[in-house]
């Protein structure tokens, strides 16, 4: 089970891997790459690649996935050539982006030429969906991943953005296996936020699985069970006064809990 870096952003490496190895994860994701300008990140460097190894050895966590390419119309793909290749040396699996241009054919010629670039060093891609972007529903993101046809090119299903976009656990049972790349796990009101408050809800307003309102059970039963989990909770408007190593710590017992209860159907 991986923490995703934006449940404590605040949280630079490598102090992340001692806070999530002290939560009980066993993994992290890592934010290398700004989700939007100005927005935080902690980029590796050569320099720094060593560091990270050594105190995640020596807090035995690993790093799941690394984030996050905006595949936007102007963005050209082999400027991330040293970025995947600093990942893939501090041993990262997959690497998250997300689809916002509305050029599908050249959306599907950027990612598939992500994946190839990725695929060089070992690493997946996974496309994540949210309503508020242009890629925005399950089934527009797996068309892209199946149009792409790389065999590391996968889908990350994000539970919050999965309900927000209609999304339901039928309709991922109908993915193929292969096109899973992980999930995340989180909750919320069943209530929607209304476009206008979509991006807040996501950066800073979420629930601890079991809190809310998601059919999580149902979402986790409709996975194969050895999808990799990511537990991204950021809850700076939901529960304020949490310091990150509570927030962790919180996050991954309820996550635990569900777990225990998963009965995946294929």
């Amino acid at each position: 089970m991986s923490l995703a870096h934006l449940t404590v952003l605040e949280v630079a490496p490598p102090a992340l891997f001692d806070l999530a190895a002290e939560a009980g994860f066993q993994s992290v994701g890592i934010r290398i790459l700004p989700a939007a300008p100005g927005a935080v990140s902690y980029p590796p460097s050569v320099a720094t690649v060593p560091v990270w190894r050594r105190r995640m050895a020596d807090a035995g966590v690993g790093i799941h996935d690394v984030e996050f390419i905006p595949l936007t119309p102007g963005v050209r793909i082999g400027e991330f050539a040293a970025v995947v290749a600093l990942a893939a040396e501090l041993g990262a699996s997959r690497i998250n982006v997300s689809g916002d241009d509305a050029d599908t054919y050249r959306l599907v010629d950027r990612f598939g030429e992500l994946c190839d670039l990725a695929a060089g060093a070992g690493l997946g891609v996974d496309l994540e969906f949210m309503r508020f972007r242009v890629i925005g529903t399950l089934q527009q993101a797996l068309s892209i991943v199946e149009r792409a046809g790389r065999a590391n090119g996968r889908l990350l299903i994000d539970v919050l953005h999965l309900f927000r976009c209609g999304g339901t656990a039928a309709m991922l049972r109908e993915v193929p296996a292969g096109a899973l790349g992980s999930v995340q796990l989180c909750d919320a009101p069943r209530q929607d936020p209304t476009d206008a408050g979509l991006v807040a809800e996501a950066r800073e307003g979420r629930l601890f699985p079991g809190e809310g309102e998601l059919p999580l059970k149902a979402f986790m039963d409709a996975l194969p069970r050895d999808i990799p989990v990511g537990v991204e909770v950021p809850t700076g408007s939901t529960h304020p006064a949490l310091a990150a190593a509570e927030r962790a710590a919180r996050a991954c017992n309820a996550a635990r809990k569900l777990l225990a209860s998963w009965q995946s159907s294929r």
